[in-house]
């Protein structure tokens, strides 16, 4: 691990990380395959969840491997006409909430509960720590390519909705959320906002450098027991590193980060907002804070920013 004195300025760090040539076409591929997957979703109103103005549904779909993916799908009770949706996308290790503040807010919310998480967990369950170096050493097994094919399959089930103005679809999320924020947006062209904070899957390989603290360390962990295999783990992370999405990222964006983050370094999170290819895009470091992203002062600024593109 690089000493902390001898970290450079995060703004000013140079990844390790590179972009294969095959990167777009692998996951080209793989939304080709998945658009090829019936969806088969079912939406269930669940009472006890469900507030004066909040309905709550959980929903179900198919997703990569035949693995059947839950979230939780939120309603204004008093609503008319079509709704503009906010996506929130799950952390590392803690299960997803029920979105209910979004949607008292006016606005369709989901809760997306990839595979591995609490009610997808039936047919893919490697565990926490587990998930991060399930199948590391192949691209085409590897955890994160069903995980994040999960989240993009959330926008195929809000297509589905008369209830839901397709125009109008931002994501958001933090650590791993705010990784499948980036992720999510580079693979689907119809988020039209993204708000990733203290994003996590950016920089692996920078990462295991810059830090001890897991979930990472599950990676140098790994490495410390494989050493030989080292070469092709970095050969397939760099296929779900959120560097190498962020260049198709082209919708509005903004990126907080906490300048202390001892679990998603800074540098990684500044080196992605730079590689975005989104025109309008804003960053927003938080001197003193840490994995927690500065969130008490940015609260109001998620706010305005989804006012601003989705109402």
């Amino acid at each position: 691990m690089v000493e902390p004195s001898k970290r450079c300025p995060p703004d000013e760090y140079l990844t390790v990380v590179q972009r294969r040539d095959d990167f777009d076409a692998f996951w080209d591929d793989l939304l080709e395959q998945a658009a090829q997957i019936p969806l088969n979703a079912t939406m269930e109103l669940v009472p006890l969840r469900c507030t004066p103005e909040v309905d709550v549904y959980l929903v179900h779909y198919d997703s990569l491997d035949s693995v059947r993916i839950a979230g939780w799908y939120c309603l204004p009770h008093e609503r008319s006409g079509q709704l503009p949706v906010i996506v929130d996308m799950p952390g590392y290790i803690s299960e997803p909430l029920i979105p209910y503040e979004n949607a008292q807010k006016g606005y369709a919310s989901f809760g997306t509960i990839t595979r591995g998480k609490l009610r997808s967990n039936q047919q893919f369950n490697p565990g926490f720590p587990g998930l991060l170096t399930h199948n590391i050493v192949d691209r085409n097994s590897y955890s994160y390519r069903g995980l994040y094919i999960d989240a993009s399959r959330v926008i195929d089930f809000l297509l589905s909705r008369d209830e839901i103005d397709h125009s109008r679809i931002g994501v958001t999320g933090g650590s791993q959320g705010g990784g499948l924020t980036i992720s999510t947006a580079a693979l689907r062209p119809e988020v039209c906002a993204a708000a990733a904070s203290a994003p996590f899957l950016c920089g692996f390989m920078d990462s295991i450098a810059l830090i001890d603290t897991y979930p990472y360390l599950e990676i140098r962990d790994y490495l410390r027991m494989y050493s030989e295999r080292r070469a092709a783990v970095e050969e397939t992370l760099a296929y779900f590193d959120g560097i190498n999405f962020a260049p198709r990222v082209t919708c509005p964006i903004i990126v907080n980060l906490g300048l202390q983050d001892n679990v998603c370094p800074a540098e990684t999170a500044f080196v992605t907002f730079e590689a975005l290819a989104s025109q309008d895009k804003h960053i927003y470091p938080y001197d003193g804070h840490g994995h927690e992203a500065g969130r008490v002062h940015h609260r109001e600024i998620i706010d305005e920013f989804f006012k601003t593109h989705l109402e």
